[in-house]
């Protein structure tokens, strides 16, 4: 059975275990589930609105507390954590003002003296949770799902125990009812269980290719609705009319971001090669100022991975491209220090069939590729086996159009950074998974969509 515990990536230091619950507990907490939903749907919206009002409060008022606790499980930078901490504020204030009117009937005119369109709550949703945002991954699940009058468990990634416990402490001490919104401390082989049982109406998760296909094999087997945000390796498409110094800006955060371990982060550097070296030179030129340290410190900008494991992968991927023939231009090795370090590194001249073609680098690793022309950027964005997002650079607008119409990806930006926004839906194609996350699309994943119709 694999271990649950807060493990400090920065020291390696085991800071508390927790044991699995056992199918007794894990039945209690099922059946609570169900009995919950039975008077929760029944709620009336405005008070579950108020809920998530007030679970914003309790974000925002305790930022530094839980901002501090996500950096303690899984080492992302103080500041990016309280600013997690601020955005998980945000998505409950937009359900609570935004659902209400989602959620409202829909009249249509049709050959009934009244039809519309109702949207209901399924019953007990699960949830299954990465670390590498383990406070925001969650809130923007639990938002939307809460204010439609579904209830939610939740089993989050291993290495985040505390982050986990301190969501379901956020929306009890909000007012939501016990049993609402509950989190199982479980390990990865217990899911199909839980999924199997009767009591799950349908079941969301965010992680690897691997972890959802093994879920949503499950849910395919009971013919339950699931949602899969998985894994990315997004472009970064940089042309001529661009703004290259803001472009090699936005590159370095959209890269280092989370210290790089985002879906979204940007990984591949798509470059037309007239401008290849002299953005390759400003990327460099950023990559070269930041800090590596103690993610608690303020002054910090890149803290340690999450886990050994990836910190060693990632690795194995940086050195299998080395030994191909590409080229480093800065980075590139393993820190001596102890904890998870990776430097930030830049790859170029990458030999085709190497990881870089086909691979998620998930870490502080750019890689950049110089091509002709726009037509080639796009047939080498649209070539590995992920469509999560893009981001693309030019001022000319008949490139801009090309580029929205013809990326294969669940988001493109053009001019700026992909990011997830409560009021625009969120998800991937391909091997990227299916279904959306936020906006009003996002809500209405999980509800049953009724058709009314009345002679």
């Amino acid at each position: 059975m694999g271990k649950i515990a807060t493990v400090n990536p920065t020291t390696g230091e085991i800071i508390e275990e927790f044991q699995p619950l056992t199918p007794d507990e894990i039945e209690t907490k099922l059946a609570q589930a169900k009995a919950t939903f039975q008077d929760y749907r029944r709620i009336p919206m405005d008070h579950r609105a108020q809920w998530l009002r007030q679970a914003a409060h309790i974000l925002e008022t305790q930022k530094e507390r839980f901002g501090a606790l996500i950096t303690l499980e899984m080492g992302k930078t103080i500041q990016s954590a309280i600013a997690e901490v601020e955005k998980c504020a945000l998505v409950c204030r937009y359900y609570a003002q935004e659902g209400p009117r989602f959620l409202a009937d829909l009249t249509v005119t049709t050959d009934a003296s009244y039809s519309c369109i109702r949207y209901q709550p399924l019953g007990v949703i699960l949830a299954v949770m990465p670390w590498n945002f383990p406070f925001w991954q969650v809130f923007r699940f639990a938002a939307p799902l809460l204010i439609a009058g579904n209830v939610g468990l939740l089993k989050h990634a291993s290495n985040v125990p505390q982050s986990a416990l301190a969501i379901e402490e956020i929306l009890l001490h909000a007012g939501f009812p016990l049993g609402a919104f509950q989190t199982l401390l479980i390990d990865a082989h217990q899911v199909a269980a839980i999924v199997s049982d009767e009591r799950i109406k349908a079941a969301t998760l965010t992680g690897s290719e691997e972890a959802g296909m093994s879920l949503g094999a499950v849910c395919g087997h009971h013919l339950k609705k699931t949602v899969l945000e998985l894994g990315g390796s997004d472009p970064f498409i940089v042309l001529p009319t661009a703004d290259l110094t803001t472009a090699a800006t936005t590159a370095a955060t959209a890269r280092l971001m989370n210290n790089g371990q985002s879906c979204i982060a940007a990984k591949r550097f798509i470059l037309e090669k007239s401008i290849a070296d002299e953005f390759s030179q400003l990327l460099v030129d950023q990559f070269r100022l930041l800090r590596v340290g103690d993610p608690m410190d303020r002054e910090t900008d890149i803290g340690p991975l999450a886990t050994p494991s990836i910190l060693h992968e990632l690795d194995g991927l940086v050195q299998t491209c080395i030994h191909q023939g590409a080229r480093v231009l800065i980075g590139g090795e393993l820190s001596p220090h102890v904890g998870n370090f990776y430097p930030p590194t830049i790859l170029t001249d990458l030999p085709l069939g190497s990881p870089a073609y086909h691979q998620e680098f998930f870490g502080p690793v750019a890689l950049l590729f110089p091509v002709e022309g726009l037509e080639e950027a796009i047939q080498l964005a649209n070539s590995t086996p992920f469509g999560l997002g893009a981001s693309a650079w030019t001022n000319d607008s008949t490139e801009q159009d090309r580029l929205i119409q013809e990326l294969e990806a669940g988001s493109v930006f053009i001019n700026g950074m992909v990011k997830s926004d409560p009021r625009l839906p969120f998800g991937g194609i391909k091997r990227s998974g299916y279904g959306r996350e936020l906006g009003v699309q996002g809500l209405y994943e999980f509800l049953n969509i009724k058709t009314i119709w009345i002679h």
